[in-house]
């Protein structure tokens, strides 16, 4: 049965014209059923939300829909299959199975899209559509009775700018079961290719030995896969966690691990780059390690990017490993005068959990979102890119995938975040790498990515932020933190011929540091310190406030005055003052305690932060001083860095640095 809707007309393929599944219609796997929300949905679909208080749109509202109420796991037959129970009616407009249209419209050369649905009982299909303002529009119903396959084909012209298809199932007086279903596009005739599934791991065994199980397990996700390597840079290795054989045996002999000293993300992801070139695949994969991947999501970036009108990375999203429903972003983008990571549309929200609010609800989801870049815990990226623009920068971590991102925009490269495709990684909430050994890596390659990148003069407004930080920083008494800082600052200064010999050393020079201050080395339970001492109340019983806009300059001048000029009172120094969770943890806080214990990000630990007007001196000095060299010599190193781009990221290159630093190689 066949059923064309109106707006269709003129756009139909003919009857005999070959069709290749674009996105299968999947269920959640048995042991994920936790997901089952952004799988498919029970709940209404209320259109956008308002907040009744003020008028404005609310970024959640958790009493208004229920995502999965009348979804029984019971009903699940298998990843295609599931029975609706009489008198229900579920949607398929959800994460993983409504259409991204938009994307497909822009990206692509398709004019249309078939659904086709199997079907067994009596009931209705309901296809629904939504715009860029996420208008939600109901587009035809087809009533189905016994055993049936009804298509619909439908045009893409009307999603320039945003908006999904999808379709619901309504069962009458009897059950309805779903057999499959698809979304199909006119076959463009070509090979998908062949691609290479990287995982760059460091002390994550168990996590590579499910990923590699749940691969095994997926024989379709593994079609087109030519190999799957594993590149091992630590000491607990996959080979040697429990269940690694039988893993192993069920990529039956596509799996490789390379063991390699400790080169960072960017070190094992450019390996992952460089032996999918040499192995004659058409992609690379990379993927994280401390990832649960959704199998499904391998074809579907696959299938887009044969698609594409020209060689584009095709990037995954990211679910809250531990609260599964909850969509890191839509898409990344880089501002140009911050130099930092920022929202593409204002209304995104970070963290979004589709079990409370589903996607059609959801009007902010319904805008395409162009991204600048895609997180490396899963991106498919053409091995002809990489033979034109050369692979990630010797960075360790940090930056890394912004700057390919970036690089491969400027080469006519575009990077598209694929909705409908996504990993479950553990969320940024769960880590604070701003303060710490990461604090290096992230100064460093920011500044370095801004030199290579950023279209003003003098890198925007990075360089005034940068300078900030530090006062930050040191009014917080993180100076672990800020020795980092400044090595990174040094390291910017000494030019880019340096970055792959110091790539394995910094990580070991950092780390070795932490010993010398007090505010990185932490003990796991918080009566390990001596017990906070008596200390003065706040002002009029008041607790610590953030300065305004109005009153922060002369709060800052009496802080720093503080903070360089008095002395610390030996009470203070035998005892802290106070314990301070993590989430408080905040500069204007921090600077008026000279002695505190704090909590880490994780939980897991505590150090004890205690002030020192010397080192607060002698590094506030420094850092302004490196960041007027920057200032003054940016021209210079922009050039510089600039010149050098090409030779420290080309094959040659990186293929000297793991010559150096490659320990074996197995095969399975």
């Amino acid at each position: 049965m066949t059923a064309t809707t109106t707006e269709s007309v003129g756009t139909r393929p003919s009857p005999e014209a070959n069709y290749r599944v674009l996105q299968r219609i999947i269920l959640p796997a048995e042991n994920q059923r936790d997901t089952v929300a952004l799988y498919v949905d029970g709940g209404a679909a209320t259109g956008p939300l308002k907040d009744t208080m003020n008028g404005k749109r609310s970024v959640q509202a958790p009493t208004v829909v229920r995502a999965s109420e009348a979804v029984h796991a019971e009903d699940m037959v298998d990843r295609r299959s599931m029975t609706v129970r009489a008198g229900v009616r579920l949607s398929f407009g959800t994460y993983f199975n409504a259409f991204p249209a938009s994307y497909w419209r822009r990206w692509t050369a398709l004019e249309s899209v078939r659904l086709s649905v199997t079907l067994e009982g009596v009931g209705a299909v309901i296809v629904h559509k939504s715009n860029a303002r996420g208008a939600l529009q109901r587009v035809e119903s087809v009533r189905v009775s016994g055993a049936e396959t009804v298509t619909f084909d439908l045009p893409l012209k009307p999603f320039g700018d945003g908006g999904w298809y999808w379709f619901d199932l309504v069962a009458s007086s009897q059950p309805l079961k779903l057999i499959e279903a698809s979304w199909q596009g006119l076959d463009h005739g070509r090979p998908l290719g062949e691609v290479t599934l990287e995982i760059t791991t460091m002390n994550k065994p168990d996590f590579c030995v499910a990923n590699i199980t749940s691969l095994g397990q997926s024989p379709e996700a593994l079609e087109h896969v030519k190999e799957v390597l594993i590149v091992d840079q630590g000491s607990q290795k996959v080979s040697d966690q429990a269940g690694f054989e039988e893993a192993a045996a069920l990529l039956k002999g596509r799996l490789r691990i390379i063991n390699q000293s400790n080169l960072g993300g960017s070190g094992g992801f450019s390996r992952g780059m460089y032996e999918a070139v040499q192995n004659g695949s058409d992609y690379v994969l990379l993927c994280d390690d401390d990832i649960v991947i959704e199998p499904e999501s391998i074809e579907r970036l696959l299938t887009f990017s044969s698609y594409c009108v020209r060689p584009t990375l095709v990037g995954a999203h990211m679910f809250d490993l531990y609260n599964r429903t909850a969509l890191h972003t839509m898409g990344e983008v880089v501002n140009p005068w911050r130099f930092q990571p920022d929202k593409p549309v204002a209304e995104q929200v970070t963290g979004y959990d589709l079990a409370v609010t589903n996607l059609r609800s959801t009007s902010w989801m319904h805008r395409r979102i162009d991204a600048d870049y895609n997180g490396w815990w899963m991106e498919l990226i053409p091995t002809s890119v990489i033979k034109e623009i050369g692979l990630s920068l010797p960075v360790f971590i940090k930056w890394d995938d912004a700057e390919y991102g970036l690089r491969a925009k400027a080469a006519g490269y575009p990077t598209v975040s694929l909705p409908g495709a996504a990993v479950w990684h553990i969320s940024w909430g769960d880590k604070d790498d701003l303060v710490g050994w990461q604090a290096y890596f992230h100064e460093r390659n920011r500044v370095i990515a801004a030199l290579l990148h950023s279209p003003y003069e003098r890198g925007g407004r990075l360089i005034r932020e940068s300078n900030y930080m530090d006062v930050k920083h040191l009014i917080s008494m993180q100076y672990y933190t800020e020795a980092g800082r400044i090595m990174a600052l040094n390291d910017i200064l000494a030019g880019p011929d340096q970055l792959h010999a110091i790539q394995p050393e910094r990580i070991k020079e950092i780390r070795a540091l932490a010993a010398d201050f007090t505010d990185a080395v932490f003990k796991p339970r918080v009566d390990e310190f001596p017990a906070p001492g008596s200390s003065k109340p706040p002002r009029r019983g008041q607790s610590f406030q953030q300065p305004s806009v109005a009153k922060l300059v002369p709060w800052a001048l009496k802080t720093l005055v503080r903070q360089i000029g008095l002395p610390v009172s030996a009470s203070k120094k035998d005892r802290p003052q106070a314990v301070v969770a993590h989430q408080d943890n905040k500069w204007w806080r921090m600077s008026q305690y000279d002695s505190a214990v704090v909590s880490n990000a994780e939980g897991t630990a505590s150090s004890w932060y205690q002030r020192d007007p010397g080192v607060v001196r002698k590094n506030l000095v420094e850092a302004t001083r490196l960041h007027a060299r920057l200032l003054m010599e940016w021209p210079r190193l922009r050039t510089a860095y600039r010149e050098a781009l090409p030779r420290i990221t080309s094959i040659p290159a990186w293929e000297a640095t793991f010559a150096a630093h490659t320990d074996s190689e197995l095969t399975r």
